[in-house]
């Protein structure tokens, strides 16, 4: 089983160095000293959630809230290519935070909430300050789980303005529609850095945000022949993109080395 990961401080881990005893403090050091009830000895990982990775196994505790680590070795992984972006439309209930951590798991690098025009479910005032927090704190603990070293970036709610200006911005996009005919391209992941998957709400993505995502270049493919949740679309789409990449293979972590070199 691989070694349990923890959040810490990026300053603290790229000042690290194999032999060196580092400290985490506060949440994260409760976790592992009281839940994991992790003991001397044992291999642990400390991840900074942007790439960079430390190695090591636990040196004791001074204080429930303080756990010191002797480091093994310190990495940075390098981004993977493409970049998977998932559009995500506001599902109902907990199925966002169901899907916030599928498309964690699955890999992904970033997840905009959208306000689709069908969307049963509303983010307004302090609900979206607080419906956000809950995305980005769901994302956080699957990153953990997922042994991630390079966490989701959730995005603040966007308009469908806005998910059409991300259109412009990516190498390519993908509006999952059940009434395509046209399925994930298998030659995708050839020269393309970027890509967008755009998954709509419940009620389906209405005919004016259809016309809008097609004049701005998108592409409307189909998973296949079911019709699947909102909420587990974007994770089946995401997979489908990401095994044609060389991302899920052994190879796909780049590392520069020691950080601290």
């Amino acid at each position: 089983m691989s070694a349990p990961v923890f959040l810490a401080p990026s300053e603290i881990l790229r000042g690290a160095h194999s032999g060196h005893t580092i400290t985490i403090h506060g949440a994260e050091a409760r976790h592992a000293i009281a839940v994991q009830r992790l003991r001397a000895g044992e291999h642990i990982e400390l991840v900074d959630g942007v790439g960079v990775r430390a190695s090591g196994r636990v040196d004791g505790t001074s204080t429930p809230d303080a756990l010191h680590v002797l480091i093994d070795h310190v990495m940075e992984e390098v981004p993977g290519l493409p970049q998977v972006i998932v559009v995500q439309a506001l599902p109902k209930g907990d199925r966002g935070e169901r899907a916030v951590e599928m498309l964690t798991e699955v890999g992904v690098d970033r997840i905009v909430p959208w306000a689709a025009e069908h969307c049963i479910t509303k983010w307004k005032a302090d609900r979206e300050v607080k419906s956000h927090a809950k995305w980005v704190s769901t994302a956080g603990e699957a990153a953990k789980q997922a042994r991630r070293a390079r966490w989701v970036h959730v995005d603040e709610m966007a308009t469908t303005p806005q998910v059409l200006k991300l259109v412009g911005e990516v190498d390519c996009t993908l509006v999952l529609d059940e009434s395509a005919t046209e399925p994930i391209p298998a030659e995708l992941a050839q020269g393309v850095k970027s890509v967008a998957l755009i998954v709509g709400p419940e009620g389906g993505i209405s005919a004016a945000e259809r016309n809008s995502f097609r004049a701005a270049g998108a592409q409307f493919v189909r998973l296949g022949p079911t019709v699947l949740r909102t909420s587990t679309a974007g994770v089946v789409a995401a997979a489908v993109v990401l095994a044609g990449t060389t991302r899920w293979g052994h190879e796909s972590i780049v590392v520069k080395g020691d950080v601290s070199d």
